[in-house]
């Protein structure tokens, strides 16, 4: 196959040595698109490491090799580069991976990429089995205002249904999803939440962050972290400050990048609340702003999940989410450890930053934190793992 010769590898270091009883290691292909600094990208490293501890043999493969967490990949993590210019180009390149390597698994991680490893393993007539995860709704309201490709998800979930060894959803409403409108069958489905607490988190909670706005504490900070996509509804949030600080002088320290930071750095100065919003851009370790905040917001249409809410939960921070589909309830059980808002709701959003103060004394850290707990690293991967031993009849027989 042509593309065999196209394919760029990038061999990192050796992998573990590791070993499973009964014979060679089972080997794991996790397939995403690149390394942003998104949570996917986060969470799928994370699982990477700990399935490597578990014994796994691991090599991430990647449409290309870019985005901010390139430097924080293990020496110990193998890693291929398709190095390909759309994702449809990826499909014959990872086929000829799946044919030339055989691994166990691939595990593919959100929307297109999941088509792309499905339609791959048919044009390889691969036996690797292939577990798809989904992060994101599929709905149409999640889809409105993306490209026409999105729209065509389920359908392409429904005619690839045979593919499919398991379809992960990383919350309960996105497993639902799959089954009510991607009509995949509910035996192929399977919830596991995001991995998101790490052995290094008292580390990197702990470490130092400076910002004026928390040195003065003359007001309350409240902090928001997310890609600056419609998706996140910042503009709902902005609003909500602005009807906030009426009576208030709170401020809002505003983590991530995207397309739309220059249109919500117009829509901040409209609303006259410029000077007390700051783009922060990308920040490599989060976890001390949401340490440091007196309230974490997650201004949200849709998600999949919610990394960042059991973040600042674990940093012992009081949350404000909307209750979109279909993490933020899911995280908060229902508000027991966080406040929940309608979704484009800037006056009840308002209402609930106007509460505040109260906050820590409805939700002490120690509660929180013990929530957070719940979404270890460890636990998500041990997930993984048993299904990735109910699939792969070698993995079985050893376990037996």
């Amino acid at each position: 196959m042509t593309a065999l010769s196209s394919l760029a590898r990038v061999d990192t270091a050796e992998a573990f040595p590791v070993s499973r009883p009964g014979g060679r290691p089972a080997t794991i292909a996790i397939y995403m698109h690149d390394l942003s600094g998104g949570g996917v990208e986060r969470q799928s490293l994370a699982l990477a490491t700990e399935l490597q501890m578990l014994g796994f043999d691991i090599t991430m493969v990647l449409h290309q090799m870019r985005g901010e967490l390139r430097e924080q990949l293990s020496p110990h993590l193998r890693t291929v580069d398709l190095a390909s210019s759309r994702t449809i180009r990826d499909i014959p390149r990872l086929a000829g991976f799946l044919s030339r390597e055989k691994p166990d698994v691939l595990l593919a991680n959100v929307d297109h990429n999941n088509v792309a490893a499905l339609l791959a393993k048919a044009m390889a007539a691969s036996r690797t089995k292939v577990v798809i995860c989904q992060h994101n709704p599929i709905s149409a309201d999640f889809y409105q205002g993306l490209s026409w490709t999105y729209r065509g998800i389920p359908a392409a979930y429904r005619a690839a249904s045979p593919l499919i060894a398991r379809a992960v959803g990383v919350s309960r409403g996105i497993t639902r999803e799959l089954e009510a409108i991607a009509h995949l069958p509910a035996a192929k489905l399977v919830t596991i939440n995001n991995p998101v607490i790490g052995p290094d988190f008292a580390f990197r909670s702990g470490e130092p962050v400076s910002h004026p706005w928390l040195e003065e504490r003359a007001a309350p900070v409240f902090v928001c972290a997310g890609r600056l996509v419609p998706q996140k509804d910042h503009q709902n949030l902005l609003h909500a400050l602005a009807l906030h600080r009426q009576h208030a002088q709170s401020r809002l320290l505003l983590l991530g990048t995207g397309p739309l930071r220059e249109s919500l750095e117009a829509l901040a100065a409209e609303l006259g609340i410029a000077d007390a919003v700051m783009f922060l851009g990308f920040q490599d370790n989060p976890l001390p702003w949401f340490r440091r905040a007196d309230a974490f917001v997650l201004s949200s249409r849709s998600e999949g999940f919610g990394n960042v809410l059991v973040e600042s939960l674990w940093c012992g921070t009081p949350v404000i989410a909307t209750d979109c589909p279909h993490g933020p309830s899911e995280i908060l059980d229902g508000g027991r450890f966080g406040v929940l808002v309608p979704p484009n709701n800037p006056a009840a959003l308002a209402a609930a930053m106007d509460e505040t103060a109260s906050m820590r004394k409805r939700f002490p850290p120690t509660l929180l934190k013990a929530r957070a707990a719940e979404f270890t690293n460890s636990a998500c991967a041990a997930r993984y793992a048993a299904v990735f031993r109910s699939i792969v009849p070698r993995l079985q027989e050893n376990a037996a």
